[in-house]
């Protein structure tokens, strides 16, 4: 998901971070094969904030993104995003978070209000959906500005870019969740951080590192560890970018297709839904 564009101020992505040891960079990127050993494209899971300084490029990913005609993101345009947020996100007489979480985690939600840029009168009538994508920023280890999203944006400013879906159904897909799961979904936010940074820190090092192992548990556990949130979140976006996918493929021009690491992990992934259709996906060395 693009979390990071929703207009929120970012918390710094450097402090404490100098000691930790980054692994050498080997983020999985895949070649796409059809039926008549043709490069079809690439496709490549991404991680949308990075600290400072990370090195993350090889040459497997230079040379995918020379080759490449387009680019094909999560969004169409990163510039709807903050709008779109503003529209979506609050309900009137909602009223104040900390009564909409359970009584065992109301504390740490207010702890990490105070933490954050905001006032708790900044979260009244914020839908919960929205207030867990806020709050999810507070001490993060990374900043959106390092996305990876962000620098391949740059890489194809002369090439077309296009998007499997608008700001308005990705921000949708949290929007209409029913209340009940939009309250798991900030409530496990608020776990996640109580954790501290360590995890976080971790799948970051995984995704440097191309652990597909370790990225496949983490579409398993927190968030995705409940069956409605995968679902709405992951599995049926998932579904409807594949259809999408399997047709640009068909064309002569070869993207690179740039979406969230989860989006390419696992079963429900879009490496094992292409193979399904007939399409040899290859990690490139």
């Amino acid at each position: 998901m693009v979390l990071a564009s929703c207009g929120q101020r970012e918390e710094s992505a450097t402090d404490g971070l100098e000691a930790f040891d980054w692994p050498t960079p080997s983020p999985a990127i895949y070649k796409i094969t059809g039926e008549d050993s043709d490069v079809e494209g690439w496709l490549m899971g991404t991680i949308h904030a990075l600290p400072d300084g990370i090195d993350w490029r090889t040459e497997a990913i230079t040379q995918a993104i020379d080759d490449a005609d387009y680019l094909i993101l999560e969004v169409d345009n990163f510039d709807d995003s903050a709008a779109t947020f503003s529209q979506l996100s609050t309900t009137p007489d909602l009223g104040a978070l900390a009564p909409r979480v359970a009584p065992d985690l109301r504390e740490d939600l207010n702890a990490m209000i105070a933490r954050s840029h905001y006032s708790a009168a900044s979260f009244r009538d914020m839908e919960e959906w929205a207030a867990a994508i806020v709050l999810s920023q507070v001490d993060a280890p990374g900043r959106a500005a390092n996305g990876v999203d962000r620098a391949l944006l740059t890489e194809f400013s002369d090439r077309d870019v296009r998007g499997f879906e608008t700001a308005a159904v990705q921000f949708g897909a949290f929007d209409t969740l029913a209340t009940a799961d939009q309250r798991v979904l900030l409530e496990q936010t608020v776990r996640d951080w109580t954790g501290g940074p360590n995890e976080r820190r971790e799948l970051m090092a995984a995704w440097i590192a191309g652990d597909i192992e370790r990225l496949e548990e983490a579409t398993d556990t927190g968030i995705m560890a409940d069956p409605e949130l995968r679902e709405a979140l992951l599995v049926r976006r998932n579904a409807a970018w594949i259809a999408k996918l399997e047709l640009l493929l068909r064309n002569e021009e070869r993207p690179l297709v740039a979406v969230g690491a989860a989006h390419v992990a696992g079963p429900d992934g879009l490496p094992a839904m292409l193979e399904a259709r007939g399409y040899t996906v290859e990690r490139l060395p």
